[in-house]
């Protein structure tokens, strides 16, 4: 009840409502104009050339079946939403922005071949998976680091405190969701005394993810000494750039801890409050050499919000321990603004390698047609495809069209399991007890062309061990989803799905 009083009287129903509007009359302005001028015809011809222009994009296919069907069903809608809407960049204050502050983090990321080689030479196999992430995208594989797994948010919230307590330098912060709670008020508290202390505390979240809070939470954190962000702030206007959220979960304490995964700073992550059954999430922990790359990752962030007061990236780079656990590791981050889509090649590499399994957590499965199908080849192939989704949804329209998915995969032989206690916000690939990947990337469209997402690919860690272990025990309270499920699905609700699935590429 405290809850949805919060979300009744806060800034949801205030930015909603008008954005609805404003989109209600923009198209009622449009189709007015259309009738009143009597350029329906012209209209009409511009649907039939921005289809075919469509249909010849290097686009997904869900994506262009979509959009084909608004511009010639509702060609007065479908015309203008296009040219607004479709070519899925970033606006361009956002994103010149976050491209200089990315082109000023890549240029303190170096790749050391050696390193390279040495992690390609375990594994010969492994050589593109490595490869595309270093060569192609710039992030550097790290040896001289250690991680450690957490199966839940309980188990990684005591660990998470303590290790900011220790705080020496600078804690950087940025989450997508942070919510009023114990959880935000012990950690707020430990921050405030580490920047009396004179640890420099920078905290960015993000404005939609957080909208629950009050609108100028930000303010209150600097005054307690806090350096505080709110990303891409929510506007109550019809506008592209609030599509665009920053959905990464980074936290790295004085260039030698780092942590990532699906967890965010609220009670229910921790299941100090339950809104959709047991909440099971994962996270990761990681010290030594690649804290760098988290560190940059931050850093990045930070530039585009400070604007023209640039950061000083250098100074930063404080000695880390030489730690290891005989793996290695690549963090990585993907964005919007340029048109490599890192998170979800990735993924694909990772399904394509596999040899013997891969399995897989994600509270949405949304996949395009390309995972959709590497999933299929894998599982038509031999390899043990298993995947768990959550039982109890958070969004209701969100889980149908996971449902939705559900079908052509089952069909070739991928096992999909429901975690049946609640909810399953973890985020982890592992495969073949050499590759793993945890991090903040769902299986869905937004993750892989619209988020500002991270994680990091391990190989040839004993924390791969470890997050099979927490797949598998999981799978014991989880329940399979057979064919006869499918079947026995009315087809009201099928067909519900199928059209709440048709538009998924478009929002």
């Amino acid at each position: 009840m405290r809850r949805l009083l919060k979300v009744i009287t806060g800034r949801l129903m205030i930015a909603v409502p008008l954005a609805l509007l404003q989109a209600g009359l923009f198209i009622a302005l449009i189709w007015r104009a259309a009738l009143a001028w009597e350029i329906m015809p012209v209209i009409n011809i511009l649907s039939v050339v921005m289809t075919l222009h469509c249909i010849n994009r290097q686009a997904d296919q869900s994506f262009k079946i979509a959009w084909c069907i608004i511009l010639l069903a509702l060609p007065v809608v479908g015309v203008p939403l296009y040219l607004l809407c479709a070519d899925r960049k970033m606006p361009k204050k956002l994103r010149s922005g976050t491209i200089r502050a990315s082109e000023e983090m890549m240029g303190l990321l170096s790749n050391d071949e050696g390193v390279i080689r040495e992690s390609v030479l375990m594994d010969p196999d492994l050589v593109n998976v490595v490869s595309y992430g270093a060569r192609t995208c710039g992030y550097p594989v790290y040896k001289n680091t250690s991680s450690r797994y957490f199966a839940s948010g309980e188990e990684w919230l005591p660990v998470y405190i303590e290790e900011l307590k220790k705080a020496k330098h600078f804690i950087f912060i940025e989450f997508f969701i942070i919510d009023e709670g114990s959880v935000l008020d012990e950690i707020v508290e430990v921050l405030k005394q580490k920047a009396k202390e004179g640890v420099e505390v920078k905290v960015i979240y993000d404005d939609f993810g957080s909208i629950t809070m009050p609108w100028h939470y930000d303010r209150t954190l600097n005054s307690y000494g806090i350096e505080a962000y709110r990303f891409n702030h929510v506007r109550p206007a019809f506008i592209v750039q609030m599509n665009n959220r920053t959905h990464r979960k980074i936290t790295v304490i004085d260039n030698n801890v780092a942590f990532t995964g699906g967890l965010n700073l609220a009670d229910e992550y921790v299941n100090r409050i339950k809104r959709f059954g047991y909440w099971r999430d994962s996270a990761i922990m990681i010290k030594g050499e690649a804290v760098w790359s988290m560190t940059v990752m931050f850093l990045g962030m930070l530039s585009y919000e400070r604007g023209k007061n640039r950061v000083d990236f250098s100074r930063y780079r404080l000695p880390c321990a030489m730690t290891g656990d005989g793996g290695y590791y690549q963090p990585f981050s993907d964005s919007p603004n340029d048109a490599e889509t890192v998170s979800m090649n990735i993924h694909l590499s990772l399904i394509t390698h596999a040899r013997d399994y891969i399995y897989i957590n994600t509270p949405y499965l949304i996949p395009n047609d390309t995972i959709k199908n590497a999933l299929i080849l894998a599982a038509k192939s031999g390899v043990d495809v298993r995947i768990i989704t959550p039982h109890v949804p958070d969004k209701i329209f969100v889980n149908q069209i996971t449902k939705a998915n559900y079908g052509p995969l089952i069909r070739a032989g991928v096992k999909i399991y429901e975690f049946t206690p609640g909810f399953n916000h973890s985020k982890t690939f592992v495969s073949d007890d050499r590759l793993a990947i945890a991090g903040t990337v769902n299986m869905d469209y937004r993750s892989y062309y619209l988020h500002f997402e991270n994680g990091i690919l391990m190989t040839h860690t004993d924390q791969i061990a470890a997050m099979r272990k927490d797949f598998e025990d999981t799978l014991k309270v989880s329940q399979l989803i057979t064919e006869q499920d499918l079947e026995n699905t009315s087809l009201p609700v099928r067909l519900f799905r199928a059209v709440l699935n048709l538009f998924v590429p478009l929002v």
